[in-house]
C-alpha cells in the first residue's frame, strides 16, 4: 500500500471515530444530577416525601425517607418505624439510615448494625 492511501485511510478512519459519540444517559436536570433512567425513581421519592440524594462517599442514588416516630424514645426494635438507637434510646430520623450503628434489637439487646 502506498504512502499516500495510507495516510488517507488513517485520515477517514480519523474522521469516522471522531464522529461517534458515547452512549449513555443524559442529566435531565440543569444541576447536572440524576440520569434520566433515575428519573423516574426521584420523581418517586419525592412525590412520597422522601429526599433523593447520594449515598455517602458513592454515586449511588438513595431515597431517604423520614420516619413516622423520628426521635420518639424506644427500648426495643419494634417501637420504630426504623431503627432503635442504642446510645439515645430513640427511633432514628431517617431509613435507610447507613453506616454502622448502635442499635437495641427485639429483645432489647444492644447491637452493631452496618447498612450499605
Amino acid at each position: 500500500m502506498s504512502a499516500l492511501c495510507r495516510a488517507l485511510a488513517i485520515a477517514v478512519l480519523s474522521l469516522f471515530l471522531a464522529s461517534c459519540q458515547e452512549d449513555g444517559p443524559i442529566a435531565s436536570d440543569s444541576e447536572g444530577g440524576a440520569p434520566d433512567l433515575l428519573a423516574d425513581q426521584r420523581n418517586q421519592c419525592e412525590r412520597t416525601g422522601g429526599t433523593w440524594g447520594l449515598r455517602a462517599g458513592d454515586r449511588l442514588f438513595v431515597c431517604y425517607q423520614p420516619t413516622r416516630d423520628a426521635n420518639k424514645t424506644c427500648r426495643i426494635a419494634s417501637d420504630c418505624d426504623g431503627l432503635c438507637l442504642a446510645r439515645s434510646r430513640t427511633c432514628a430520623p431517617i431509613k435507610p439510615f447507613l453506616g454502622c450503628h448502635e442499635i437495641l434489637t427485639e429483645g432489647g439487646v444492644q447491637a452493631t448494625q452496618c447498612a450499605n
